[in-house]
């Protein structure tokens, strides 16, 4: 008997942080989705890199990095190359995380986190009101 791609044990690396990620997203989601609803969620693997010189790397407004390394971005709401109204975006990127964490309950620590910083930044709100405070 075959079992289908999708059970878990089956999960590759992105799948299983994907899912971290909707997880960390959840309880904060629950509690400010109204104000969130003109916010979107992205996973990029790494950052993309704006080279000044071969050894300047400035990263874009609305990054969260560690040690110089982005962990996310939130990109605010504008306009595209052709002229499209773009949403705002918070973008994780999973690489960066997956390295600074020590194993699966730090990284999902993590993530948590990171979003709650990123929907703060957002918010225009302290982070701990983001995470429950008032």
């Amino acid at each position: 008997m075959m079992f289908p791609v999708t059970t878990p044990a089956f999960r590759t690396r992105a799948e299983r942080f994907d899912a971290k990620v909707l997880e960390a997203l959840e309880p904060i989601e629950s509690r400010w989705g109204p104000e969130l609803t003109e916010l979107d969620l992205a996973v990029d693997d790494v950052p993309a890199v704006d080279r000044t010189s071969p050894d300047d790397v400035v990263w874009g407004q609305g990054v969260l990095a560690d040690a110089r390394v982005p962990l996310a971005q939130l990109v605010p709401a504008g306009v595209d190359q052709s002229g499209m109204p773009t949403r705002a975006r918070i973008v994780l990127y999973r690489r960066p995380l997956e390295a600074r964490a020590r194993d699966g309950e730090d990284l999902a620590d993590l993530v948590h986190e990171v979003l709650v910083e990123q929907v703060a930044e957002y918010l225009n709100i302290e982070p701990d009101a983001v995470d429950g405070g008032d």
